[in-house]
């Protein structure tokens, strides 16, 4: 397993990080734990995880996924691994904290306590900002509306303030963005830069072949900032896995079982970006996992692609496969149907 240094961090992390969503709603916890100890077997010492999953969201089962990867870090010796989770944004989720999601400083650092204490850790290494706290389009909207914008709320300055006093003291390392515009990710440094204190070290967006807005202006900002990109759905929720091809349904997958999740891959032209990427990998004679995952591992600004699956079978096949190196003319092709389809799922 590859590893590389976060820029801006001391954080030496595998390439491959290991996603958690389903622990708690599709996985059990003996399973959770059955995925963590594989995953360490490879070579993964990168853990992503969040307050609100798993996911879909619900006040049932609400912070499980991060108490069943509790139960299993308290067994292991935690400065060879590096666990990231997030801070739910606002709205959206009103059993989180009885509603109380606007991050200001206090949400923030009661959220931080709270991950800590169902991780059963003393720090977290990379805390993350699920969503913005201001009106910014994201999870599959594509234009900004002013109309939508809010007046109050806490600024980019009080959450950058609380962030510096979770490192301060101790509770985190570093600090990330999630689903963040270019705009959010150059306020957040020029904060930080005017405040004197740490920035974000990572964004943690969507990015696949079939969601690329990362490839334009963030990637710019990604570079200058230098920061990473943490993938997240690198095989779009799993069409790029090959399972729904031709209006497949199978029992058990995510789009058969939760029918209002990932807007963003249910156009028409998503799936005919995926027939034609699935023609492209049967032409090299690889599968369409090894496709999808070896273009996100081939991206320069990639810290890691996170991995999640809901079985051992899926998920040998794809930290596998997230390793895989594809050949120059591999990638050539790919770019002449990203020419096609630029950006079917934002």
């Amino acid at each position: 397993m590859k590893t590389r240094q976060l820029p801006g961090t001391n954080l030496t992390v595998s390439q491959v990080c290991l996603g958690t969503m389903t622990w708690g709603e599709q996985n059990t916890e003996a399973e959770a734990h059955e995925q963590l100890d594989y995953a360490i077997g490879q070579g993964i010492n990168f853990i992503d995880t969040a307050e609100m999953y798993p996911v879909p969201p619900n006040a049932r089962t609400q912070g499980r996924t991060e108490s069943y990867l509790g139960t299993w870090l308290v067994r292991q010796e935690r400065e060879k691994l590096v666990i990231a989770t997030k801070v739910a944004g606002p709205g959206r989720r009103d059993w989180i904290r009885n509603g109380r999601t606007d991050l200001t400083r206090d949400v923030i650092a009661e959220a931080a306590q709270t991950s800590l204490e169902r991780l059963r850790t003393d720090y977290i290494d990379i805390f993350q900002i699920h969503w913005p706290q201001r009106n910014v389009p994201m999870f599959g909207a594509t234009e900004f509306d002013p109309s939508r914008e809010k007046s109050g709320g806490p600024s980019i300055r009080e959450q950058v303030e609380a962030m510096a006093a979770l490192i301060d003291a101790g509770k985190i390392r570093h600090y990330g963005l999630s689903n963040e515009t270019t705009w959010g990710v150059c306020e957040f440094h020029r904060v930080a830069r005017e405040l004197r204190v740490p920035g974000p070290v990572t964004l943690q967006n969507s990015y696949s072949l079939l969601s690329r807005n990362v490839d334009n202006d963030l990637a710019e900002a990604l570079h200058r900032e230098e920061m990473s990109l943490l993938a997240y759905s690198p095989l779009a929720a799993g069409l790029l896995s090959g399972k729904y091809v031709g209006g497949t349904r199978p029992p058990g997958a995510r789009f058969t079982l939760f029918d209002s999740l990932g807007a963003r891959f249910r156009r028409p032209i998503v799936d005919e970006a995926v027939e034609a990427y699935a023609a492209l990998a049967r032409k090299h004679g690889i599968t369409l996992v090894q496709l999808a995952l070896g273009y996100v591992a081939s991206r320069w600004h990639l810290g890691a692609s996170i991995i999640g699956a809901t079985s051992m079978t899926q998920l040998e096949e794809d930290i596998a496969a997230a390793q895989f190196e594809l050949d120059e003319q591999t990638l050539e092709d790919i770019r002449a149907l990203q020419a096609r389809f630029p950006n079917p799922a934002p």
